[in-house]
């Protein structure tokens, strides 16, 4: 499988952020602490982080990756595109 899991955009407050699109859109939070924000929409997942902590993105969902395992049990690794976009492959836990 390769499809679009989500795309991460840099935001100054991740708080201030999620409220906003919150107030804006219709999605629903998935997380929401100081450095990310994950908000769900009907076709995509919308990623909001700070800097230094992740970099902009977007993100594929793979079958198999060798990266670094996150606390909801997924791994992902970050690459770039022959233009120097970040790009993450990102595999759920089964």
């Amino acid at each position: 499988m390769k499809r679009i899991d989500h795309i991460a955009l840099q935001v100054n407050n991740v708080k201030e952020s999620v409220a906003w699109y919150m107030d804006n859109y219709d999605c629903m939070i998935l997380h929401c602490d100081d450095t990310w924000g994950y908000l769900q929409f009907d076709n995509i997942k919308l990623a909001l982080v700070t800097e230094g902590e992740h970099p902009p993105h977007i993100a594929f969902e793979v079958d198999e990756v060798d990266g670094v395992k996150h606390r909801d049990g997924s791994v992902s690794k970050y690459i770039e595109d022959n233009s120097g976009n970040k790009i993450e492959l990102i595999k759920y836990g089964d």
